[in-house]
């Protein structure tokens, strides 16, 4: 039942770009269709360049390919997953899309397993590759996105300064059953055991009109919260147009340029009153798994992904 659940979750469709590795002598599409031609050590020096087909909805121009940068990590379960580093001011930000096993250039198959590997990865590089601390993280999840967000928060108790949940849903037998009051063997993407472990601020985003997840599975997450803040319940909101309502900008504002910074500024003020613990400073990333329905990350809104972003940007969360 639960690979069944996969196989309606996950639909690749046929990739819309490509990687080109300009220090090696290979190109990557699906990933399920290339031999590796390095070891996984190389994945951090190599060097790609990302070429879109005709079909990509997105096309861009030269100035902007210059600002993507393309690379692989190796999951937990060995598959090598596409992400894109997207530099946008000369300040740091960060936006970091990656694709989830069997989508676009990465390899492997689409699959509930590999979706948690692939938000580890994912994370890791950022503290790997840029460097990043977790106070500097905010980790924020759309629809079926939500349920990697919400198992790498709850395995990881101080993996970033806040979570974002936008269209979120309880598990997969709630979306496809409502009546269903508990959670069965045969039930996957199961965020409504997990969530109760989050010890982060979570800021949970619903359409009260969703027709795809209904708005009470944000209502039943938000009821599990350990640290909830203000929701968002977009009156009339469907589940691929909250971002076009005003509240949703201003809501992650709220929590970007107030929120966050209190909380950082809080925990600040007790490690200068006990030393031992580690300093934190303001959280600047934001990291989001997207659903396949999502379009307004433009340069991979093919597939689900996670992006992220500078935390002190006033317009560049969506």
């Amino acid at each position: 039942m639960i690979n069944e659940a996969a196989k309606l979750a996950f639909l690749p469709p046929e990739p819309t770009y490509t990687l080109h590795a300009n220090n090696l002598s290979t190109s990557h599409t699906n990933g399920t269709h290339y031999q590796q031609q390095q070891s996984p050590n190389n994945d951090v020096t190599a060097k790609y360049s990302m070429n879109f087909f005709e079909r990509a909805e997105w096309q861009h121009t030269n100035a902007e390919l210059s600002l993507l940068e393309p690379y692989f990590v190796t999951t937990s379960r060995n598959n090598r997953i596409a992400c894109l580093y997207v530099k946008c001011v000369p300040n740091p930000k960060y936006y970091i899309f990656y694709d989830y096993s069997g989508y676009g250039a990465s390899q492997g198959k689409a699959s509930e397993k590999n979706m948690y590997c692939d938000i580890e990865a994912a994370y890791q590089s950022l503290k790997q590759r840029y460097h990043l601390r977790e106070s500097q993280i905010i980790l924020y999840g759309q629809s079926i996105g939500t349920v990697p967000v919400v198992d790498l928060a709850s395995r990881h108790g101080d993996c970033c300064s806040a979570v974002i949940l936008h269209s979120p849903l309880t598990s997969g037998m709630r979306v496809a059953f409502p009546d269903t009051k508990r959670t069965w063997c045969c039930d996957a993407f199961s965020s409504i055991d997990k969530i109760h472990r989050i010890r982060s601020i979570v800021l949970i985003i619903h359409g009260t009109e969703d027709d795809v997840i209904d708005v009470s599975h944000g209502f039943a997450l938000y009821s599990k919260l350990q640290n909830s803040i203000e929701p968002l319940w977009v009156e009339g909101g469907g589940h691929n147009d909250i971002e076009a309502h005003g509240q949703y900008v201003e809501r992650l504002l709220k929590l970007i340029d107030e929120e966050v910074p209190q909380l950082l500024n809080q925990q600040q003020q007790t490690s200068i009153s006990h030393p031992q613990t580690t300093q934190t400073q303001l959280g600047s990333t934001l990291i989001i798994p997207a659903t396949v329905t999502t379009t307004n990350t433009n340069t991979n809104q093919h597939s689900p992904s996670t992006t992220t972003t500078n935390t002190n940007s006033n317009s560049n969360t969506t």
